[in-house]
């Protein structure tokens, strides 16, 4: 049994990783902005199976990422740090910083408080931003050797900030008179879908609700890799724990790249009726283009439209053994605890 402390706690992948946890015999530390929202977090474990005798082991502390309150007592007696909580707005900020200042330095806080706390090894919750945009467009599978060009024309605020956080925490660790000891290991997840265990989830899953809702009349020609939110908790508790997983980058992707259209169908053929609002029929790049400058959501997907970006998720398999399932499944289980929250 470990103390493991997890940023953001409210946080779709964070929430997993936490029940992950706990349901392994750990005791996790967790941190909110606000510990009002703790009732919402244990509600959470409830409504994904866990036993209210696991809920001794969950401790809650107040602390924010632009902040240096409350993280060194929440790191206190942690042997490793999942350092999950980071922002992913629907639209993107009038100004980047808003997103990049809070993600890089929120990380170096962390780690910080990691190594302050004789912590043995963070894992940061990256992203395949960090991994595979800003380059001339290629048809091999990036890997974790890859690294995201920030100067690139399709280089949003996000992808900008998950980006410099990254590189900014491997910087900290590698520097003999910060990071010490302490040891990084990064997960680099693409689209994240799965079972929601309340209202406060990822942007990802707002697709399926929208589609669900009949909230998006067409399906723009956007593709990316998928993985099942159940199997991105379990490879950071893989990347935590193995001896090898030190010093090492690990890609979450379950199978090659879906489209919002392939999407689409996957909810029409399996949810029956439920998907009856679900539109599976494309739209022109060219009329989105003219429609963009009247929707700040159109305008902001535009350098994705057409852009395949394939990536290998080989190495987590090989050398931790990562079985994720397939991405037709974490699609399916996002629509039915969707729905399940609204009954």
């Amino acid at each position: 049994m470990s103390t493991v402390l997890v940023t953001g706690g409210t946080g779709f992948v964070g929430s997993h990783c936490i029940l992950q946890l706990l349901e392994a015999g750990n005791v996790v530390h967790t941190t909110l902005r606000n510990l009002d929202r703790a009732d919402d977090v244990q509600a959470m474990m409830r409504r994904g199976g866990l036993a209210d005798d696991k809920l001794r082991d969950l401790h809650f502390f107040e602390a924010d990422l632009l902040k240096n309150d409350g993280w060194a007592e929440a790191a206190a007696g942690c042997d490793y740090v999942l350092h999950v909580a980071s922002p992913f707005p629907l639209n993107n900020p009038k100004d980047e910083n808003d997103l990049i200042v809070p993600a890089r330095e929120g990380a170096l806080r962390v780690l910080r408080a990691a190594r302050g706390a004789g912590a043995r090894r963070v894992v940061l919750t990256s992203s395949f931003a960090a991994i595979g945009y800003g380059h001339v467009k290629q048809h091999k599978p990036f890997t974790e050797s890859d690294w995201t060009n920030t100067q690139g024309a399709d280089v949003t605020p996000y992808v900008k900030s998950k980006t410099l956080a990254e590189k900014a925490a491997w910087d900290y660790v590698k520097s003999s008179e910060n990071g010490g000891a302490l040891e990084l290991v990064t997960v680099n997840p693409v689209g994240i879908f799965g079972p929601v265990l309340s209202n406060d989830y990822a942007s990802s899953i707002a697709i399926v609700q929208k589609m669900l809702s009949g909230g998006m009349p067409f399906c723009p020609k956007l593709s990316f890799g998928v993985v099942d939110v159940r199997d991105v908790a379990d490879l950071h508790l893989r990347a935590m724990e193995a001896p090898r997983a030190g010093g090492e980058r690990y890609l979450a992707v379950a199978d090659d790249c879906m489209s919002l259209q392939q999407i689409a169908k996957i909810l029409k053929a399996k949810m029956g009726e439920k998907a009856a609002k679900v539109q599976t029929g494309t739209v022109p790049n060219w009329l989105l283009h003219l429609m963009a400058p009247f929707n700040p959501e159109l305008k902001g997907i535009l350098p994705q439209l057409g852009k395949v970006r394939r990536s290998s998720g080989a190495k987590a398999r090989a050398t931790l053994l990562w079985r994720p399932r397939s991405g037709e499944e974490a699609v399916v289980a996002t629509a039915e605890s969707l729905l399940a929250l609204q009954s």
